[in-house]
């Protein structure tokens, strides 16, 4: 799906993926990861291009229009920086970008923590579930943690 937005701003033939479905590791889930390059085009600036491909269709889903008006329709808060982007825009037209897919944001003395799953036709809700559960378990042992090491005194994170 990203390839696809990619290509709207890219010059025509320049977008490759030199790194297809890699998989990393981690402790409590294990993720299949791709590369997306393209040449943005001539005519598109990087803000554009943002404007143009996030959220990625790896979040959204397609058609990504109405995905993302169910989305807003179903989903009770906004994501805030969760499926949001981070990186770096160049002033020498290069950047590098990612998809946000685990979040904790602190505002104030409030914790919000975002993860997901995908949901496709065939999902089965339990399963898509624990898949939250199980990327969730990193943050929620990291805060059990810190909590152990200074139990009396209040935790800042």
């Amino acid at each position: 799906l990203l390839r696809n937005d990619l290509g709207r701003v890219c010059e025509y033939g320049s977008v490759t993926v030199p790194d297809l479905m890699q998989l990393e590791r981690y402790p409590q889930v294990h993720h299949l990861v791709s590369t997306i390059e393209g040449t943005l085009a001539r005519d598109c600036s990087h803000l554009q291009a943002l404007s143009r491909c996030f959220p990625g269709g790896s979040i959204t889903g397609a058609p990504k229009f109405r995905a993302m008006q169910i989305i807003e329709e179903l989903e009770p808060m906004t994501r805030g920086p969760y499926t949001g982007s981070m990186g770096y825009l160049g002033f020498n037209k290069t950047s590098r970008l990612n998809i946000i897919i685990r979040t904790a944001v602190k505002q104030k003395n409030h914790l919000s923590l975002h993860v997901g799953a995908g949901i496709v036709a065939d999902s089965v809700p339990e399963a898509e579930f624990q898949e939250t559960e199980d990327k969730a378990a990193g943050f929620l042992a990291a805060f059990k943690t810190s909590n152990q090491l200074s139990p009396s005194k209040p935790q800042s994170l």
